[in-house]
């Protein structure tokens, strides 16, 4: 990868190469360079097929990760191509009209992290979450045991327990 790399740094202002593997590498590209890159890498280097977008939330940061991982299917190989965002307002450019599966995904990012994708078909449209007002819940500042406690009724039989209690209880019951 180091040679796909070296090639690419010559004309994008790449981040360092995260190698995982022979066959699967890293790099870190700004936003702006995304589009031109991914044309660049389907285009030019055999990176035809755009295997997943994902993100991760980077609270402390303020930030989001977009991955497009891409694959190379003669040269046996994966680049996944990361680019930060700010969080509030988070919004990218839609790749949808360079692979027509990223629509899809991008609806799942935009109502699971509230990611926004203008221009890509539906995505303003309920995808999986019917009817969701609240918070995105992928986002790492959504609250799941206050929208427990709000939206599900307790019934009996159903308990929360401390886990470091409830194991010492189960380990050690002499002890307790």
């Amino acid at each position: 990868m180091r040679d796909l790399y070296d090639r690419l740094k010559t004309a994008f202002p790449l981040g360092e190469l995260t190698e995982q593997r022979p066959d699967l590498a890293f790099v870190t590209v700004a936003k702006e360079q995304l589009r031109s890159l991914l044309l660049h890498l389907r285009d030019q280097e055999g990176f035809t097929h755009l295997v997943l977008l994902t993100a991760v939330d980077w609270l402390e940061e303020g930030n989001f990760q977009l991955t497009y991982l891409m694959n190379n299917r003669l040269a046996c190989r994966d680049l996944g191509v990361r680019v930060m965002l700010p969080r509030d307002p988070a919004s990218m450019d839609s790749i949808h009209d360079l692979w027509p599966t990223a629509a899809t995904y991008q609806r799942e990012l935009r109502e699971m992290f509230g990611i926004d994708f203008p221009g890509s078909p539906r995505v303003d449209e309920d995808f999986i979450l019917e009817g969701w007002i609240r918070t995105p819940p992928y986002r790492r500042d959504f609250d799941t045991l206050k929208f427990s406690d709000e939206v599900f009724a307790p019934r009996p039989g159903r308990a929360s327990s401390d886990p470091t209690e409830f194991m010492k209880q189960q380990l050690y019951p002499d002890k307790t």
